[in-house]
């Protein structure tokens, strides 16, 4: 079924002036332009694209690739504004996402950036964008565990530390003591469930607990020795904000990093430095 919003992988049925036309299992079709075709398309032919309905409200497919799909929260530039709603940068050619009025939540100034959801509207199939966040993104119902790899959307910063959006469904907290590298909303990152609440509260870091951390943590500084010539000016006495620096790790996580190395005999190292024996 072709859906608004969403990439499929479609079938070449029929060559036209326009471009391809391409149909789903269903033998719905769709037109993918003139601007997205290769002279090496051949009808029976399959291509991944996106599909999404143009300024007359048709369906219509492109290979570029959206920078939010349906379902999906990010980080969108306002480029215009209307009496009826904002437009957003997409990332598609000619195509901007809209957010009509009643989805916005505060003011929308053309030039600034916000984190929106976006979703196929019920009554028009179309892509419609919201900042009213609370219906697609909550902790009524938990589905992520702790020590689970999952995404983030940094949506806002406070002085503890930073909200974030796991997984485009559930709140979480980044908290700035436990951070060791610059983070600004809009930021994309991998992080990691470190606990949830018996309240659904969910705690997240962007390191691995336990000996995966130190796992992951040993191939980092290993990688890092060996961008620098094999040798860090960092050991035992280092101060941390110089080692967060360096490594984005803190000096704990440094120490046992630098001791999963030290005893595997690939490093060694001074109050000041450490050097790669076995690179």
């Amino acid at each position: 079924m072709l859906k608004a919003g969403h990439t499929q992988k479609l079938t070449i049925t029929r060559i036209s002036e326009y471009g391809l036309y391409l149909a789903d299992e269903e033998q719905a079709e769709v037109l993918l332009p003139n601007r997205y075709v290769s002279l090496t398309d051949r009808v029976g032919d399959e291509k991944e694209v996106f599909v999404y309905h143009d300024s007359e409200d048709r369906l219509v497919a492109t290979t570029e690739t959206p920078l939010l799909r349906a379902g999906e929260a990010g980080y969108l530039k306002v480029v215009d504004k209307t009496p009826h709603g904002a437009f957003l940068d997409w990332g598609l050619f000619g195509k901007d996402l809209f957010l009509p009025n009643r989805n916005q939540q505060g003011g929308i100034l053309t030039g600034h950036s916000y984190i929106v959801y976006l979703y196929e509207d019920d009554i028009t199939g179309r892509c419609v964008a919201t900042t009213k966040l609370k219906s697609f993104i909550n902790n009524d119902t938990i589905d992520v565990r702790p020590r689970q790899e999952v995404r983030l959307l940094v949506a806002s910063e406070s002085p503890i530390g930073f909200r974030v959006i796991i997984d485009n469904r559930h709140w979480g907290m980044l908290y700035r003591n436990q951070l060791f590298r610059p983070v600004a909303v809009g930021d994309r990152l991998t992080g990691y469930v470190r606990r949830i609440t018996e309240d659904n509260r969910i705690d997240v870091s962007l390191q691995q607990q336990g000996v995966a951390q130190v796992r992951d943590s040993a191939d980092e500084l290993r990688r890092l020795l060996r961008a620098n010539g094999g040798t860090l000016p960092l050991g035992d006495r280092s101060d941390p904000a110089d080692i967060a620096a360096r490594t984005q790790m803190s000096k704990k996580v440094f120490k046992r990093a630098l001791g999963m190395l030290l005893k595997s005999g690939e490093a060694e190292t001074s109050d000041t430095e450490t050097r790669l024996v076995r690179r």
